[in-house]
């Protein structure tokens, strides 16, 4: 009888693990289509998470974060398959002066500020910007910054290369990045717009942000794990293996899709996209129906 009594609670318990890896794999998904894209990913994690009734799953706040940065590693994979043989062929190279080595280099330099940024003031600039007034008014303002990149954009392209990138260049759009610490901002779209005001093609920035997300995010991304790395078990590999392979395909998909996009059309859809997602993020929050602050 004990047997018998106990099959429907397992039944339950495989129906439960079942719709969380279905959850795990909308989350993947989400991550992987805005991790570099000018919208920020942050801000639809949290949306679908709310939506999906992630953050109730039964998982602590250090398993989401370690979850988290599994899809990001995910989306951060599918720009290294794409790109090995070029960054391959830059490793090789970096032993001699020229294009392989001048490359390593501009993308180190425009690593570094979000190191220095981020293990200075990082944790101290999320905690006190994070909030939905500041989330939705990025969104809204980075709406209208991408709107005025693009109306100067034919007249000041100077860069129509990442290869023709300057170390000064590649040091501007590393600061830039930083404004990412301020939620909403969106690192993609801040180095891509960046990158354009700056000079740069819509196809330079953006590759260049391709590129430097390599070593930021999966910077960023073992730094946190390594700080959560206690709460952690084998139990967790089956969620976050399954993130991290839908992140790793949508990211791969739409990094192909982007760079079509970007030879025949501009950011303007993006920045309609970003003002009216920031009206979203105000009404829900006055509605209290998503907590922007969690």
């Amino acid at each position: 009888m004990r047997a018998f009594a106990a099959t429907p609670q397992r039944a339950r318990g495989k129906a439960l693990d079942l719709v969380l890896l279905l959850k795990a794999a909308v989350m993947g998904v989400v991550e992987g289509l805005t991790e570099f894209l000018p919208v920020s990913s942050t801000g639809h994690l949290i949306l679908a998470g709310t939506v999906l009734g992630f953050e109730g799953a039964g998982l602590s706040p250090e398993k989401i974060k370690a979850f988290e940065i599994s899809i990001q590693t995910g989306a951060i994979l599918a720009i290294v398959l794409l790109y090995w043989q070029r960054l391959l062929a830059a490793v090789r190279d970096a032993r001699h002066a020229g294009q392989g080595r001048s490359f390593l280099i501009n993308v180190l330099i425009g690593f570094l500020p979000a190191v220095v940024v981020g293990l200075l003031f990082g944790k101290k600039l999320q905690a006190a910007l994070f909030s939905p007034l500041v989330v939705a008014g990025t969104f809204i303002l980075g709406g209208f910054i991408i709107l005025w990149a693009e109306s100067r954009q034919n007249a000041t392209v100077r860069v129509a290369e990442v290869d023709d990138l300057s170390p000064l260049d590649a040091l501007k759009i590393g600061l830039v990045q930083c404004l990412a610490f301020v939620p909403g901002t969106s690192r993609s779209g801040a180095t891509i717009i960046g990158g354009m005001l700056f000079g740069l093609s819509r196809k330079a920035a953006t590759e260049y942000t391709f590129f430097l997300a390599i070593p930021t995010l999966i910077g960023a991304g073992v730094y946190s794990l390594w700080k959560v790395r206690h709460s952690l078990t084998t139990a967790d590999l089956p969620l976050f293996g399954v993130g991290f392979v839908f992140s790793f395909l949508a990211a791969w998909a739409c990094v192909r899709w982007l760079l079509r996009y970007v030879s025949t059309h501009n950011f303007n859809a993006f920045a309609w996209y970003r003002i009216g997602f920031g009206v979203l993020i105000l009404v829900t929050a006055y509605l209290g129906l998503v907590d922007w602050k969690d």
